[in-house]
């Protein structure tokens, strides 16, 4: 008998203190890479058919924020998760540092006109919350303004959920070893030395930093009608498949029908 994936382990309580070591970055939730990328084909195939129904009721959207350290392998659920998806209904954003246009404006106007319409699904790759990690990993934040942010950012997403979109969190957790093991498979591998910067290896060096950044951030920004799912990603499949079980979830919980038609049907002759 396959292992049950309880996604309530690896769901963030609201109000509780996080320390990332609570979850084993090396977790494979009891399961053999065979199963999980068996189970993972299969989670994804009913995927797809509940997206159809999603895109064609028009009655919700879906906003899916991805999240963790570099390498952490938020391009890699992409690729493999996501782009199992009919791409009519889904978009993908990632966002970079600020441009001019919009620095004119509040952190939250570029994220805001991203957010999904009814019947899509939107992807985060890195979202409104490097606002706050950044600044406070960078210190051009003051404490003060961590708080704000984490209070607007909560704010804003029950906002979105008030108004049908389901946001759906995932913070991808690796190990310092793994981070490392994968910077250096870029370097070996030419065809991945797009994909490397100098400012990756200046940027590990605050791996302490991250860690407190990340750990308040989960702390803060985990609310019921939005949790936070810690998915320990040493093991890509487990990623994967760990983010299909949550996404499954959510779509089948709507328990969408496929809409009546518009017309009688039953009228129309073909010939």
């Amino acid at each position: 008998m396959m292992a049950t994936i309880k996604l309530k382990d690896f769901t963030v309580k609201p109000g509780k203190k996080v320390s990332l070591s609570d979850w084993k970055p090396d977790d494979d939730g009891g399961l053999s890479k065979t199963d999980g990328e068996a189970r993972l084909e299969k989670n994804l195939a009913e995927v797809d058919q509940l997206q159809m129904k999603f895109w064609a009721n028009k009655s919700r959207s879906l906003l899916v924020v991805l999240q963790g350290i570099d390498t952490a392998g938020k391009d890699g659920v992409i690729r493999k998760v996501m782009t199992a998806l009919n791409p009519q209904g889904v978009t993908v954003h990632s966002f970079k540092k600020p441009n001019d246009v919009e620095l004119a404006h509040d952190y939250l106007w570029r994220v805001h006109t991203l957010c999904p319409g009814k019947g899509e699904i939107s992807v985060f790759n890195r979202s409104h919350y490097e606002d706050i990690i950044v600044g406070r990993v960078h210190g051009f934040l003051k404490s003060k303004e961590i708080e704000q942010r984490q209070r607007q950012i909560n704010d804003f997403e029950r906002m979105l959920v008030e108004e049908g979109t389901i946001v759906l969190k995932f913070f991808l957790t690796i190990s310092n070893e793994e981070q490392l093991e994968r910077l250096h498979a870029r370097l070996d591998d030419q065809s991945k030395h797009w994909k490397f910067s100098i400012n990756d290896v200046n940027e590990r060096a605050k791996w302490p930093q991250y860690i407190d950044a990340f750990e308040s951030m989960l702390s803060t920004t985990s609310t019921d009608h939005a949790p936070w799912i810690v998915v320990p990603s040493n093991r890509k499949w487990f990623r994967n498949l760990l983010v299909s079980e949550a996404l499954l979830g959510q779509l089948s919980a709507l328990n969408m029908k496929w809409p009546e038609p518009t017309e009688d049907l039953s009228k129309i002759t073909l010939k």
